[in-house]
């Protein structure tokens, strides 16, 4: 099998399908006897490759070199040097950035020191209802009207402000260009970029290139990073969804990466990066109050989201995986496996899309604050 038990991201995964299968009865194995039967297991050619194939098919040799999941551990120290060079970067850069667009660190009025109330809104409810207000105002001595205005002023004090939210948004916009126009170079002139088809042509011996594997590590440090950081991060109403779509995009890669899915793997990180650029740009603007030039960005990023998330995607890149590999091979579970995933970031897809639709119905006829909730 692969030279790696696992690759870094895929622990979620192997944990959760490999164990419960294998442990669904009492063994004596060993720990040691019992992990190399989870390897064995996992790893089974039958589950990654199509019929007739073997991971042996996959070693280095004849002067091509594979894909292997060991390469991807590099990731995982990359992911806190991209934490680091952020740092550095929303200091250094996006801070004097913010201050020439006239963005100030606003300091809030802190809410009173009051155990009571601090002790409710951290374990029960940010906006408590009115029969609790009652309650907390004869515990704490207060007023109604001030237990009101407390909870006012907390909720004020952790509300991120503009210039947290322009550091970031400049972080990730300096990052999607350079990965947009590092995938343009590394697939400009690929057969595949254009003809589909040519994405199975000789799959699983196709051979790794240099370009496809930086920029898949860059790539997934990326995400690796974004997932270390959502504790301290500014957390919108997609939260949730967004957690979903960073773990479903690097399961999906790594998947990819180790049964050598990685031309299709390319162009979907292309897909992805050309609207995030856009959404990143329109993000700033609207944080240095350019409501003009904030509107027509975010009306281009619709209009290429749409391109590209919810056509390109389906029925260029999904048809690409669904149709294209049973013309050289049986179905096996590696391929619907990876459709199932492709499946997954596409309904996030087209969530987005939904609110991104009533976000420009909005405001087309209003002003750029009905953008606040997305951006």
């Amino acid at each position: 099998g692969p030279t790696a038990p696992l690759w870094p991201w895929g622990l979620i995964v192997y944990f959760c399908v490999c164990v419960p299968l294998v442990l669904g009865e009492p063994s004596e194995l060993t720990g040691g006897e019992m992990l190399d039967a989870l390897c064995q297991w996992f790893w089974s050619d039958r589950l990654w490759l199509p019929g007739g194939l073997s991971w042996a098919d996959l070693e280095d040799k004849e002067g091509r070199v594979y894909a292997k999941p060991s390469h991807l551990y590099i990731t995982v120290p990359f992911a806190f040097c991209f934490l680091l060079i952020r740092y550095a970067f929303e200091k250094w850069i996006a801070t004097p950035l913010a201050a020439s667009a006239g963005i100030k660190q606003i300091v809030p009025m802190r809410a009173e020191d009051n155990p009571v109330l601090q002790h409710y809104y951290t374990t029960k409810s940010r906006n408590p209802a009115q029969n609790d207000i009652n309650g907390l105002s004869k515990k704490s001595s207060l007023s109604v009207r001030q237990v009101e205005r407390w909870f006012r002023r907390r909720r004020t004090q952790d509300r991120p402000g503009v210039l947290k939210k322009f550091r970031e948004a400049s972080w990730r916009l300096v990052f999607y260009i350079c990965a947009f126009i590092g995938g343009i170079f590394a697939l400009y002139d690929k057969v595949w970029l254009f003809d589909t088809k040519e994405v199975w042509t000789g799959f699983p011996k196709q051979s790794m290139l240099d370009s496809q594997y930086w920029y898949y590590v860059l790539e997934m440090s990326f995400y690796g990073c974004l997932l270390f950081s959502v504790a301290f991060d500014v957390k919108r109403k997609d939260f949730k969804e967004q957690i979903i779509h960073h773990l479903a995009t690097l399961m999906l890669l790594s998947f990819s990466w180790c049964v050598n899915y990685i031309r299709i793997g390319t162009l979907v990180m292309l897909v992805h990066d050309a609207s995030d650029v856009l959404l990143e740009s329109a993000k700033l603007f609207n944080y240095a109050k350019w409501e003009k030039t904030c509107k027509t960005i975010f009306v281009v990023f619709a209009i290429v989201f749409m391109v590209t998330r919810l056509i390109i995607f389906p029925f260029w890149l999904i048809h690409c995986t669904w149709v294209y590999p049973v013309l050289y091979y049986p179905p096996f579970f590696g391929y619907y496996f990876f459709n199932g995933m492709l499946m997954v970031l596409l309904c996030l897809h087209m969530f987005w899309a939904f609110l991104i639709v009533r976000m420009v119905k909005k405001f087309m006829f209003g002003t750029v604050s009905y953008l606040k909730n997305f951006l």
